[in-house]
């Protein structure tokens, strides 16, 4: 596609519809979108267009933010490969998990750089542009996972964002990797990672200490897998929040995730963690958990807390249930935190997009607008409530403004 040119027929959120002081639908008209080298440079009435710029007509299309999977591990998936469900007991003990990873890898090194391929193609099928990859850093794989992940995203240079996370799995002092994580970074890793603290790596202090100070030596942000109980988690986030008070450098680059201690305590003490977590900018990725203690997010993000979600595992040695969809889990949002009214279906959307949405609480339109980055999906549905519910196939993606999948 040319670096300049109109999008018609594109259906457009432009306000919510009330009735006796109610939400009761989503209007929606149609717009030609001018998008030029990457970006949106105009929105234009249907019928306002007079232009000899070359045209793509989106079929009355609606218009959506694109999709962040923004946790992640594209170096390790079955994704491609024959059928294998999870090991029973699989998540009974890390340590198992640790041991069972150490005899996969070999295999699966063998063809990493393909069934990551596989999976990016995936996402890029259900609408995800935008992807943040947890990448092992471990004694069996050396920093062969990461060279391997490396290869498999030059192939899709210009179709997809991808930041990577340097992933101590085995633990960050278990494992001894201390040395490998620097040589990681220095690779271009964007985000240091840390496992457990407590649990795996057995000093929490130590653990914590020695992720910063490589975030630190790097410049890169953090990004710790916690799946810790309160007992010990809850101190983990304590302990890096007071660190951050004194590393005004790594503010607004710190992201916890999964974090399941958070669902463990009373909400006050969520309201205090949230609170101290949104004035130091320590965001949150979950994969919206299933089971008897539900994360509380929708309190997390009334504090101001940035929240965030991702695929994980589609499939894996952990899990074989994933889909690659950021829709499925808009919709598990909805079905946890909402009632399945027009606009808690239409807000449900944010957790998908990064919190960038169509439609203000107000019913304003505050997306598209000039100047964004023309990063979209194009789907055939009446709204995005209805996206969120049904969750119809995706029959585009467009990253920097060209389409990088068609249905």
């Amino acid at each position: 596609m040319t670096d300049h040119y109109l999008l018609t027929n594109v259906r457009l959120e432009t306000g919510f519809i009330e009735i006796n002081g109610h939400i009761q639908g989503t209007q929606c008209d149609l717009f030609t979108i001018e998008i030029k080298h990457g970006r949106i440079v105009a929105i234009h009435g249907q019928s306002e267009v007079q232009s000899a710029l070359p045209q793509r007509d989106a079929g009355g299309m609606l218009m959506l933010p694109t999709l962040r999977d923004m946790h992640i591990h594209l170096d390790k998936t079955f994704y491609g490969r024959a059928w294998r469900a999870a090991k029973p007991n699989n998540e009974q003990d890390i340590f198992q998990m640790i041991a069972l990873e150490q005899q996969l890898l070999p295999t699966l090194l063998a063809d990493s750089v393909e069934h990551a391929q596989q999976l990016i193609t995936l996402l890029l099928s259900k609408g995800t542009t935008v992807i943040r990859s947890h990448c092992n850093i471990d004694p069996v794989s050396g920093l062969r996972s990461l060279e391997h992940l490396l290869q498999a995203l030059d192939a899709f240079n210009g179709q997809i964002a991808c930041e990577i996370v340097a992933f101590p799995q085995h633990g960050l002092l278990r494992s001894g990797v201390t040395s490998l994580m620097r040589e990681a970074l220095a690779l271009g890793c964007q985000w240091t990672g840390g496992l457990d603290p407590s649990k795996v790596d057995g000093d929490m202090a130590r653990s914590l200490d020695t992720m910063l100070s490589l975030a630190h030596e790097s410049g890169t942000g953090v990004d710790i897998h916690l799946h810790e109980a309160a007992s010990s988690g809850i101190p983990c986030i304590d302990y890096l929040l007071n660190a951050l008070e004194h590393a005004p450098e790594l503010q607004g680059r710190v992201t916890l995730s999964h974090a399941y201690c958070l669902a463990q305590i009373s909400d006050i003490e969520v309201q205090a963690l949230g609170e101290r977590m949104a004035a130091l900018g320590v965001s949150l990725a979950s994969g919206l958990p299933l089971g008897k203690n539900v994360m509380p997010l929708p309190l997390l993000k009334q504090c101001g807390v940035k929240l965030m979600t991702g695929t994980d595992s589609v499939i894996d040695h952990w899990s074989p249930f994933g889909t690659g969809s950021m829709l499925d889990k808009a919709n598990l949002w909805a079905q946890l935190y909402g009632r399945g009214s027009e606009f808690s279906l239409n807000r449900a959307l944010a957790i998908a997009t990064g919190d960038i949405l169509p439609l203000d609480e107000q019913g304003a339109r505050i997306w598209p607008l000039a100047g964004d980055a023309a990063d979209f999906i194009l789907i055939d549905a009446s709204c995005s409530a209805e996206v969120v519910a049904r969750q119809p196939a995706i029959s585009a993606s467009y990253f920097r403004g060209q389409q990088v999948y068609r249905a």
